[in-house]
């Protein structure tokens, strides 16, 4: 039976997409990988993609030279989870405070983990969280 090997892509769509991959480059320091005035792909360390699609910009499908990408779209606030190491989360907390983002809740897990809370520009929910929580990570 073939496998997956992990997730690779989350997609968020947003209003500005440049205003959005400069929060993500600025606090994360993600690089860009793709940009244009749809779509901006940022890496997360070397082994996942943050898509950052313009809301309405993907609902039709889209001719590529290599073939067609279905048309996709969503709306709302979503939410996506970075993980940190446990030993970071004070440092954490002082870098969110430096780029003037308030952390909207910090929950501490019945087995250890810790989660800041915090929303991007768009409104969407972001969640810093160390290990212990999930049994993957």
């Amino acid at each position: 039976m073939p496998s997956v090997h992990g997730l690779l892509e989350t997609a968020l769509y947003v209003k500005d997409v440049h205003k959005a991959a400069s929060f993500y480059r600025q606090l994360f320091q993600f690089e860009t990988l793709l940009s244009s005035e749809r779509l901006v792909a940022l890496d997360v360390v070397g082994r996942n993609v943050l898509l950052l699609f313009k809301e309405g910009a993907t609902n039709e499908p889209f001719k590529t030279d290599c073939g067609m990408i279905p048309g996709h779209s969503g709306s709302g606030q979503n939410h996506l989870a970075f993980s940190i190491a446990a030993d970071e989360v004070q440092a954490w907390r002082e870098r969110l405070e430096s780029e003037g983002i308030r952390i909207e809740s910090t929950v501490h897990w019945e087995h250890g983990a810790k989660s800041l809370y915090f929303r991007d520009p768009d409104r969407h929910l972001v969640e810093l969280i160390t290990p212990g929580f999930w049994r993957t990570y």
